[in-house]
């Protein structure tokens, strides 16, 4: 089997480019793929909060009585970020989120911060959704306890194989999971209250935590409370997904973006409120080895059939809270690179119309983090909310510049709500900034300034090369017109017309007179400004366009070459001219020629295919 069938037997077979729109999420399922992330933090949020709690000499076992307390400003937060970010997708429909916002408002400096807060975000999402779905299938069977890494490894190879297949198909893969776990949750809350109601509920006894508290902490109760809303916020990550992800909808995409922030937002509610409530009704606290929805489930349904499925559905849903990462990131992810702060690939989409180099991204990133931190959810949490908690901060404050700005109808109603979400959010920032910071977050204030830094760098490196390629001189001065060459037969690859490609079409035209320019089209968009150029060069010399719908340059070439070479007389050559860019800094080349390398690996495969590279070295300033 060729790599290229087995991939397609992996992957699904390639889609054109005119089969996007049918890739498009619609309400049923943009819900679930949205809808994962957020809602599967009550799966955790709640036992964070009691961990600290707990550690209180004053509090002890009594922590459980402070959860609901604790429920009430993350939801009345939560309710205010929902309705901020409705008004995010009805002005910037092209997703991103809050680094478009802080963009359009803030400037590039800041919508950069916002991009590496996201990247940071949905990294982070991944590793802790995959380390937390160990821990509740761990939960369930103990003995798999010494293969928690090698599993939630495994795991995130799945996830990432599933996604690669396509927006549309891993929508349905995950959706359904999704919904198991929304119905589960809803139905032991609803048992538990009627059993609540009814008298049959019973309290956890306590004497199995005798060994929970390991540790014990003389802080103020203030300093205690907010450690532990600290924690608790890790509830409202995801929230932004939907704003994100905006072009991942059907038509009309904002609506049906919309629609889904609103459900998401009443089940979020539902579901941690109702859980905040029985965790005090149940009087539990945490048992290493037994999350806290597994306890809960206990109480209620016992070792029935149910409380394995509720099991098992929360491993699924903390499992399947990486695709909200794996749908947004690369979107981020590629407008970053349109914008020069990313290698480009990150731009393009693969076989499957996904933007695939970010979701191998993920899998690399979220892949060594599970490695280095033992796949330990309780490690990994420290570095969670953080992110998210930027953006949040950065995004409402960005539309209150807006409002302001525009002073459009009702401007001063939609800036209070925005107003107040800047101010709760960058509150809650540093409160968990400040708690997190001993438990390892003080990374974060190395790693967000170096990736601030790293992108910016290729961003200037991306605008030095666009200006020394673009042709600012009169390109009669720089394209020679009289040169004296001889007959072989040449085809010159040519992706753009600027200064690169016409020192290409100059080395040709000293060798053959038997000229062809060929131009792959993997986007009729960008193929119309290249023929007009073309015509503005008037070179003398025929540019044959060949469509590549599955956006493979190399299968249309070698098909188009065979061609040509089927009609090469004996013994004649045909000679292949491509430009390589060359850059002078090792550290920089990995951001050119991959096409280039891979083009070149098939052609040597031609026996009667010479090809020529002609350099084009970028003189540094």
């Amino acid at each position: 089997m060729s790599f290229r069938n087995f991939k397609n037997f992996i992957l699904g077979k390639p889609l054109a480019n005119d089969q996007l729109s049918h890739q498009k999420l619609n309400v049923l399922w943009g819900l679930p793929v949205m809808a994962s992330d957020p809602i599967s933090s009550v799966a955790y949020a709640i036992e964070e909060i009691l961990m600290v709690l707990i550690t209180s000499i004053t509090i002890g076992l009594t922590a459980y009585k402070y959860v609901p307390y604790f429920a009430i400003p993350i939801i009345v937060l939560l309710l205010t970020l929902i309705v901020s970010y409705a008004q995010i997708i009805n002005h910037y429909p092209s997703g991103g989120g809050s680094y478009l916002v802080s963009a359009d408002n803030f400037g590039k400096k800041a919508a950069l911060l916002a991009g590496v807060a996201l990247v940071v975000d949905y990294v982070m999402t991944v590793a802790v959704s995959i380390s937390a779905s160990t821990a509740a299938i761990v939960s369930a069977f103990p003995a798999l306890g010494s293969f928690k890494t090698p599993f939630s490894l495994l795991c995130l190879v799945i996830i990432t194989l599933l996604n690669l297949r396509g927006i549309r198909e891993s929508s349905r893969i995950f959706g359904v999971p999704t919904y198991i776990f929304i119905f589960s949750m809803g139905i032991m809350i609803m048992v538990g209250f009627i059993r609540a109601i009814t008298g049959t509920l019973t309290p956890i006894d306590q004497t199995i935590y005798a060994n929970t508290i390991h540790s014990v902490s003389n802080d103020m109760m203030i300093i205690i409370f907010l450690r532990a809303f600290s924690s608790g916020c890790s509830a409202l990550t995801g929230v932004e997904a939907v704003s994100n992800a905006i072009p991942n909808f059907r038509e009309p995409a904002q609506r049906n973006a919309k629609y889904v922030l609103f459900i998401l937002g009443g089940i979020i509610v539902f579901i941690f409120s109702g859980t905040a409530v029985l965790a005090s009704l149940l009087h539990v606290a945490p048992i290493e080895g037994v999350t806290i929805v597994s306890q809960i489930g206990k109480a209620i349904f016992g070792h029935s059939f149910m409380f394995y499925i509720l099991q098992f559905s929360t491993s699924l849903i903390l499992l399947l809270a990486t695709n909200t990462a794996y749908n947004d990131l690369p979107i981020v992810l590629s407008i970053l690179a349109k914008d020069g702060y990313m290698p480009r690939q990150f731009a393009q989409r693969g076989t499957k119309l996904s933007f695939s180099n970010g979701i191998i991204f993920l899998l690399i990133v979220a892949g060594g983090l599970l490695t280095a931190f033992n796949s330990d959810t309780h490690k990994l949490i420290p570095f969670y909310a953080v992110g998210v908690f930027i953006s949040f901060t950065l995004s409402q404050s960005g539309m209150v510049v807006k409002w302001v700005r525009l002073k459009e109808k009702g401007w001063q109603y939609k800036m209070s709500i925005n107003a107040i979400g800047a101010v709760i959010t960058f509150i809650s920032l540093i409160v968990v900034f400040y708690f997190k910071f001993r438990e390892g977050a003080w990374a974060l204030a190395i790693v967000i300034p170096t990736l601030m830094f790293v992108m910016a760098r290729i961003k200037r490196h991306y605008t030095r090369v666009g200006e020394q390629l673009t042709c600012s001189e009169n390109i009669d001065q720089i394209f020679h017109k009289n040169l004296k060459p001889n007959n072989t037969p040449c085809i010159i690859l040519i992706r753009n017309v600027n200064k690169a490609s016409i020192k290409t079409l100059n080395y040709a035209k000293t060798i053959s007179t038997n000229l062809t320019a060929l131009h792959i089209s993997d986007n009729d968009d960008s193929t119309i400004p290249i023929q007009e150029q073309w015509e503005k060069l008037n070179s003398g010399i025929r540019l044959d366009i060949i469509k590549a719908p599955y956006r493979d340059v190399i299968t249309p070439l070698d098909e188009y070459l065979t061609k040509m070479e089927a009609k090469l007389p004996n013994d004649q050559k045909l000679t292949v001219i491509m430009t390589k860019f060359v850059e002078s800094k090792q550290s920089f080349e990995l951001l050119h020629n991959q096409t280039t390398y891979f083009l070149e690996n098939r052609l040597s495969k031609h026996k009667d295919i010479i090809t020529v590279l002609v350099p084009y070295i970028y003189e540094k300033d």
